[in-house]
């Protein structure tokens, strides 16, 4: 199974954290739909990749190490041609040399930019006395600035789902405030519930973040994501 495989070799190599391109196969594996992403190991590897995903792109550093990707200069988003490709990825390759010297870079993910929508939040940490939390808000770097999040504790029922979504003080802008196209709420919900269903049955994972979440009128995209496995 593609999780026990991933998870094992994580385990294997020592390192508590997945990769974005790790974590993506996982959440897939769980029913998540998520942005497709390859992994490129060199400039022409991204250049010829990008082509056959069709621009613009999205690159990423691909490192268990650096786990604040932006901040790093790890992310190069928009690039519309094979020339914004190639100059990204030796931007993207030098700036981590520079921030993080010793992180073990095994590549850059090339991936489609999404198009955009309501950007929201899901997480899992484990609470010690109560086991697996999901956390539900708004997402991006909205989270970080509003704190706007509802909680439950794992597993959700689908009651459960639906009030963590409604309860946010943003939930005006999920329903298409002011013009904006509304997000597909149920989508939502069975997002909340297939992420609580993955980690009852996964003790392993110790944290989870799916950030952002693209809501859209017709679905929802994970765009993002981080997995922590316990020690």
């Amino acid at each position: 199974m593609v999780i026990d495989k991933i998870i094992g070799t994580a385990k294997k190599e020592g390192r508590p954290y997945l990769t974005e391109l790790e974590s993506k196969q996982i959440l897939k594996e769980a029913g998540i739909n998520t942005t497709e992403v390859k992994l490129a190991r060199t400039k022409e590897e991204a250049i010829s990749l990008s082509k056959e995903i069709g621009f613009p792109v999205v690159l990423k550093i691909v490192s268990p190490d650096v786990l604040h990707k932006s901040d790093a200069g790890g992310v190069k988003l928009s690039l519309k041609n094979e020339k914004d490709v190639g100059k990204a990825f030796d931007e993207i390759i030098s700036s981590i040399k520079k921030h993080e010297p010793t992180a073990n870079i095994q590549g850059v993910s090339v991936q489609h930019m999404a198009r955009p929508g309501t950007e929201v939040i899901i997480g899992m940490s484990k609470d010690p006395q109560f086991g697996p939390v999901l956390m539900f808000g708004l997402g991006g770097i909205l989270v970080e600035v509003l704190k706007d999040v509802s909680f439950r504790i794992v597993p959700l029922t689908r009651r459960d789902a639906r009030e963590m979504i409604r309860e946010i003080k943003g939930y005006p802008i999920l329903e298409g405030y002011r013009g904006q196209d509304p997000a597909n709420i149920e989508v939502l919900e069975e997002t909340l519930l297939k992420v609580s269903d993955f980690v009852e049955n996964r003790p392993e994972i110790k944290e989870l973040d799916i950030n952002p979440i693209f809501a859209y009128r017709d679905g929802a995209l994970a765009v993002d994501a981080r997995v922590i496995l316990e020690p």
